[in-house]
């Protein structure tokens, strides 16, 4: 429950074992084990508030007052809250810089009829993203152009990876990530479902018809779309450099390449 005292007045230290908890999520089996993950930040948090559950907080008085009635409307669903100084949220922070507030939340455990979805709209496939920050970037390019659902190899980042969560900028509240067996999931979608890759001897993005719905696989940042997944794309795409035949940089960042394609896409 949420007191006023909560709100108002320091609490004692955070015990050792609550800091050694906290800690220990920046590991994916305590994160799997608990069914939660962290986020930092004032704006980070303030977007997942409304999204996820929160089962602890812990806030600076300054924090705590602006976000008063939220706290209030929660303080019955066992919330557990502690107003903290700077020098306390610096010991349980990730951040280099610790902004006010961290917070754990619950993990979402949520299914998606995937083939519903790429039949009405454009979705991400991620093969084998191994950098959590170019996950949560992706995430974020997402966000912006209005994809809804990201399916990721089980390979992949995690997502909720504490590097991640902030790479995502509150954009996990709206992109739903989903961890599948991607030829799997690949191989069962009707045959009118197109399905778009990026490769050095796909054809010209910018040349290319591009569709409003169906699936586009972004593969890993050192190997590119695995074999395994390669032989389920329909429509292979290539970013070509300028000028055409000048020697370049050998790829582009994943991420870098992400945002280029879905800009092209949505520009269509």
């Amino acid at each position: 429950m949420v007191s006023e005292r909560h709100l108002h007045q320091p609490q004692t230290v955070i015990s050792k074992n609550k800091i050694k908890y906290i800690r220990s999520l920046e590991m994916k089996k305590h994160r799997k084990a608990n069914g939660v993950f962290v986020a930092e930040g004032y704006k980070l948090v303030g977007d997942l508030l409304n999204h996820y559950e929160c089962v602890y907080l812990a806030a600076t008085s300054d924090w705590l007052s602006a976000h008063a009635t939220w706290l209030k409307a929660h303080g019955e669903k066992g919330l557990e809250v502690d107003e903290v100084t700077d020098e306390e949220l610096r010991k349980i922070s990730f951040q280099e810089t610790p902004q006010q507030v961290l917070a754990i939340f619950r993990q979402l455990n949520e299914s998606v009829d995937i083939s519903a979805v790429v039949k009405s709209q454009l979705c991400l496939a991620l093969d084998d993203v191994q950098n959590p920050g170019n996950l949560g970037t992706i995430v974020r390019l997402a966000d912006w152009f209005g994809i809804e659902h990201i399916f990721c190899s089980h390979s992949c980042a995690d997502i909720y990876n504490p590097k991640t969560v902030q790479a995502t900028m509150g954009a996990m509240a709206r992109v739903q990530v989903h961890y599948v067996d991607l030829p799997e999931v690949l191989s069962g979608l009707e045959q009118n479902i197109p399905v778009y890759g990026t490769f050095l001897d796909g054809e010209n993005l910018y040349h290319k018809e591009l569709a409003n719905r169906g699936v586009v696989v972004m593969g890993n940042e050192g190997k590119g779309v695995s074999k395994e997944v390669e032989k389920f794309v329909t429509e292979r795409l290539y970013i070509p450099n300028y000028p055409a035949g000048r020697e370049t940089s050998e790829s582009l960042n994943v991420a870098i390449a992400t945002a280029i394609v879905c800009a092209e896409f949505r520009r269509r």
